[in-house]
């Protein structure tokens, strides 16, 4: 019996459009992320058994917008809540390298830990964080399909945790807003990936956004 897991990104919001961190700073989704989470609506159709949101209000209205057709009530969990990024949030990547050189250089780099400037203090925490959680709500839904919207900096995190990755790998994955990707997981709780990144409801739409 497999249990299929879509992993959702929130809708844009003012932070993203200018490249700032958010982390656990609550910021609110703009009309064009409202427009991204409608457009994904419609394609799943309430196609699942469950929704679990990120308690962050950008994740949570676009948990809302997504559960519409299905009458469903989006679930708060703390598991899937964006990585606090500590001093480094409200800047962009650029800022904290020019400001935090070295330890923006060592965040980088380092394959085992990936640690930050306080907030949740490591990559490597978030990962194993948001790999139990994940791993928690895959027991309670067996063979069926649930969704699980977070953050970009969570999801990719989310996926050095199940598949063991080195935390260099945090810098070579890229999600859209509202991206979906699809994670199958077998009896033995073994994940494997099915789709990365997802954006295909946004092609050919003004809220088309990377």
């Amino acid at each position: 019996m497999q249990t299929t897991l879509l992993l959702i990104r929130h809708g844009q919001t003012p932070w993203n459009a200018l490249g700032k961190i958010q982390g656990c700073t609550d910021i609110a989704l703009e009309d064009t992320g409202r427009l991204q989470a409608q457009l994904l609506s419609e394609k799943l159709n309430g196609h699942f058994s469950a929704i679990y949101t990120s308690p962050l209000q950008r994740a949570s209205e676009t948990a809302h917008i997504l559960a519409g057709p299905s009458q469903l009530s989006p679930i708060a969990t703390d598991g899937l809540r964006e990585i606090n990024f500590g001093l480094w949030e409200g800047l962009t990547f650029k800022e904290v390298a020019a400001q935090y050189p070295e330890a923006y250089a060592l965040w980088k780099r380092d394959e085992v830990e990936a640690p930050l400037c306080g907030g949740d203090g490591s990559i490597k925490k978030c990962s194993l964080r948001a790999r139990d959680c994940l791993i928690e709500l895959i027991k309670k839904h067996p063979g069926e399909t649930i969704l699980g919207v977070s953050h970009g900096g969570l999801i990719k995190a989310a996926l050095i945790g199940l598949f063991d990755l080195k935390m260099t790998m945090y810098h070579q994955l890229a999600f859209g807003n509202t991206c979906v990707t699809t994670i199958r997981f077998n009896e033995d709780l073994q994940p494997i990936l099915i789709s990365l990144n997802d954006t295909s409801h946004l092609i050919h739409n003004q809220a088309y956004c990377i």
